[in-house]
């Protein structure tokens, strides 16, 4: 008689604290929706300008569909549409489409676009214009294009806040980039307003509410968990401050993945307590594939934290909705 097989061994408790909100925002469900469409109504390919939004698995599927990304306007051949990515463009690129007879789609975020009418309204009152931000971003680069060269001034830190030297301190105003942590960005406007009362703002904060509503959540939950593990491209700025976030709020082990396989199991070796979002260009499918990782490994008991709902849907071009 054949003995009975030992019991798998059992698996390691684990409490996940799962952020919400968490992943796609209204800007990015847009700008996916429009590369989408694009690809339904006229066919493929449809070239777009940079990665729509920063997460190579939203990539890679729009490829699949026929979405063609490129780098510049002139690897577009001639007569061909593009879309330009929810990060927004300099003034230069939709000029350039036109000069070369380029039929294209802007997916700027509508929030994104909210500070670049705000650079201009400063601009118009003959202001100096101060854009809080992360130079290189490709959010920075299309604010700063909407102007002339010289009239934005990039501040990146409190230091170059205090170090700042103006023309004339009674005609400023700032702006900033809408995927920035919170609380630093408070910290450089608070040093701004300090030195420069009669510094003028945005009339409503142009940190966008998606930015503001993840980072809550995760400050909510990093502070009861061993390790946090936050789902976002490395070149993804509303991310990568998800992760300074739970660093911050005492994650004792936080750590940004693009997929499951990216997971440093070593880190989980004594961990009792999990916590997880994902940024706001990474779709809820790679949500479901690190829990599937840790359902593997561990008997997973889900708590989901909700600081906040968000229910803001933006129309896509009237082009496209027809």
């Amino acid at each position: 008689m054949e003995s009975a097989k030992d019991p798998a061994p059992a698996k390691p408790p684990l409490t996940l604290h799962l952020a919400n909100p968490r992943g796609f925002c209204a800007g990015v469900d847009r700008a996916i929706r429009i590369v989408e469409l694009a690809l339904k109504k006229y066919g493929a390919p449809i070239h777009v300008r940079h990665e729509i939004v920063h997460n190579r698995f939203v990539v890679e599927r729009l490829e699949k569909m026929g979405a063609v990304f490129i780098d510049e306007l002139s690897q577009a051949p001639a007569g061909a549409r593009v879309v330009f990515s929810a990060h927004g463009v300099p003034k230069s690129v939709p000029a350039e489409a036109e000069r070369r007879r380029l039929a294209y789609l802007d997916a700027t975020c509508p929030l994104v676009s909210k500070v670049h009418v705000g650079a201009e309204r400063h601009f118009r009152a003959e202001r100096q214009i101060l854009l809080i931000g992360h130079a290189g971003h490709p959010e920075i680069v299309g604010t700063m294009g909407q102007l002339p060269e010289g009239a934005i001034t990039l501040i990146e830190t409190k230091t170059d806040a205090e170090a700042f030297a103006p023309a004339d301190a009674s005609r400023l105003a700032y702006i900033t980039q809408t995927t920035l942590s919170v609380d630093d960005t408070a910290e450089i406007v608070s040093v701004l307003k300090a030195r420069f009362p009669e510094i003028a703002g945005p009339h409503k904060e142009d940190i966008c509410y998606a930015t503001t509503n993840r980072q809550d959540a995760v400050k909510a939950i990093a502070g009861a968990c061993d390790v946090f593990l936050v789902i976002g491209a490395p070149n993804s700025s509303n991310s990568l401050r998800l992760v300074e976030v739970a660093e911050r709020a005492g994650a004792r082990h936080a750590a940004l993945i693009q997929r499951a396989s990216d997971i440093d199991w070593a880190a989980f070796a004594d961990a009792r307590t999990a916590g997880l979002s994902a940024g706001a260009s990474a779709p809820e499918v790679l949500v479901d594939e690190v829990l599937a990782a840790l359902r593997a490994r561990f008997t997973v008991t889900m708590e989901e934290h909700a600081v906040a709902r968000e229910d803001v849907i933006f129309n896509v071009p009237r082009a496209l909705a027809s």
